[in-house]
């Protein structure tokens, strides 16, 4: 299964969906323009999660196994769905 990732992906492998990279002084194809908005939308939700969980202080400061912080995360995505 493919995951959505950014332009710092390219190269990495048939594993990464990347968009298509503009050439240096050439447009991209009318073709590769709506693959790119595509990839975009698909990726955006993603993009906005980890902003939001980014900003919880409690993750910046985390010095803990990975198992409790799989919990936080949990209770911090409930309180932002009450938002």
């Amino acid at each position: 299964m493919p995951v959505l990732a950014d332009k710092a992906y390219q190269g990495a492998g048939a594993t990464f969906a990347t968009p298509v990279k503009r050439r240096p002084r050439r447009e991209l194809t009318i073709k590769q323009k709506p693959v790119n908005r595509a990839h975009a939308r698909l990726r955006s939700p993603a993009a906005r999660s980890f902003a939001r969980l980014k900003t919880w202080r409690i993750f910046r400061i985390a010095r803990v196994s990975p198992n409790h912080l799989t919990s936080r995360v949990k209770a911090v995505l409930t309180l932002e769905k009450q938002r």
